[in-house]
């Protein structure tokens, strides 16, 4: 049986290569220290944990559930959003819960890109971005991010390739550059967009990541226009594997990517949202001690490179 053509170029994804590689090595009893993947190794809250036991315990809270997610948890998110960003969002129009932000990649190329459209991506950066152009049928074109630039786009370059772009990939603070956003870069990406008829898709996983100053592209005034912005709760409350995301954007834009979306799955398991709702509304004390963690690491990590 021949696979799809469009799956030509397309190999299996560079990290599941690499985690079966660890696995293998651990079973021969091999020490391994991932340092790939950003898979954090701490728990999520505890009252996370707990919610999510009480509520499955719950008998009536096994079926299916609404494509747009729990109003608890789109309520969350517009506070999240609000408390943290400064933004406001309509839950009941501009949020969409997503099983994990990298699923909202897939859905927002094939709700948006025909064969042969083009769309930016960063240099270095995610790679799933250019396959999920690619498996949509897309052309991902690649812009550099160099250091000497601090790692922004050159809007010089960008103009000369804006012709024929549909979307353009973003995502600070940048993966893997570790290189925090600007109220003057954002406010440039805005402008970029909206004078090339672009929609910009700004990726923020990684905002209270060693982070004391968590920004969103939709902070930007009149950004909605232009800009829809993936999130998660993997890095930010210790919950990769639960598979909790959002998509954040106008009410047009969300009602477009969910024409895509529910034709996909059948929704998150309820506990799931209201033990992310509960993640959601932890204080500032929560963040502080994940980053307090991770800065003793980074202390210890630049101390042996000195070694």
């Amino acid at each position: 049986m021949k696979t799809s053509k469009r799956l030509k170029g397309i190999g299996e994804y560079y990290f599941s290569q690499k985690l079966r590689e660890i696995d293998e090595l651990n079973t021969t009893g091999t020490p391994i220290l991932n340092l790939g993947i950003g898979s954090p190794d701490l728990p999520p809250h505890p009252d996370v944990i707990k919610t999510l036991q009480e509520e499955a315990a719950k008998p009536n809270v096994h079926a299916y559930q609404s494509y747009k997610g729990s109003p608890v948890l789109r309520k969350a998110i517009a506070n999240w959003y609000q408390q943290w960003y400064g933004v406001t969002l309509n839950p009941d129009s501009e949020i969409l819960p997503l099983i994990g932000s990298k699923e909202g990649i897939m859905h927002i190329c094939m709700t948006y890109l025909n064969k042969g459209d083009e769309v930016l991506v960063p240099d270095p950066g995610y790679p799933t971005y250019s396959s999920a152009i690619k498996l949509a049928g897309g052309k991902a074109v690649p812009y550099e991010l160099l250091a000497s630039n601090q790692y922004e786009p050159d809007f010089n370059q960008l103009k000369k390739k804006a012709g024929k772009i549909r979307l353009m990939f973003v995502n600070y603070p940048q993966m893997p550059t570790g290189q925090l956003p600007s109220v003057e870069l954002m406010e440039k990406l805005v402008r970029f967009a909206r004078k090339n008829n672009i929609l910009i898709v700004h990726d923020n996983p990684y905002s209270f990541i060693l982070n004391d100053q968590p920004m969103s592209l939709l902070s930007v005034k009149g950004a909605k226009e232009v800009v829809i912005e993936l999130n998660s709760l993997s890095k930010s409350h210790n919950m990769a594997g639960w598979r909790v995301g959002m998509l954040c954007g106008s009410k047009e834009r969300i009602e477009e990517v969910l024409r895509f979306k529910s034709n996909m799955d059948s929704g998150m398991f309820l506990p799931v949202q209201l033990a992310a709702a509960k993640a959601l509304g932890l204080g500032k004390e929560w963040h502080a001690s994940v980053n307090e963690v991770y800065r003793t690491r980074e202390k210890k990590f630049f101390n042996c490179l000195i070694c």
